[in-house]
């Protein structure tokens, strides 16, 4: 997804710059797991692969100033249904975050 986007808003280079001593996935994860409500966007069907479960957009602000975007899809995977989340985007957000983006933020 990001061969035909500008450096700036590509997964890569948002993790390089933002974590740029730390073993990304790391750094994901941990990411991740701060995720909140107050972070959550909306929900949007995959187009492209419409049987695949819904993905989650959130938005997350870093070193006060830059907007993150951050979508992921958490699926049941095998036989006993392990959970698994796939980092779908990270990158510095195109378009600046306004409050109305953020259904669950406190004002």
């Amino acid at each position: 997804m990001d061969t035909n986007r500008d450096e700036r808003y590509t997964n890569q280079y948002t993790v390089n710059m933002l974590f740029p001593n730390e073993n990304p996935l790391d750094a994901l994860k941990r990411e991740l797991l701060k995720l909140s409500v107050e972070d959550y966007m909306r929900t949007v069907k995959d187009i492209r692969f419409p049987k695949r479960s819904e993905m989650r957009e959130f938005g997350k602000i870093y070193n006060d100033t830059d907007d993150v975007y951050i979508k992921i899809r958490v699926e049941l995977l095998g036989m006993y249904g392990s959970t698994t989340t796939f980092v779908m985007s990270f990158h510095f957000a195109e378009k600046a975050f306004i409050p109305a983006m953020f259904p669950y933020k406190k004002q």
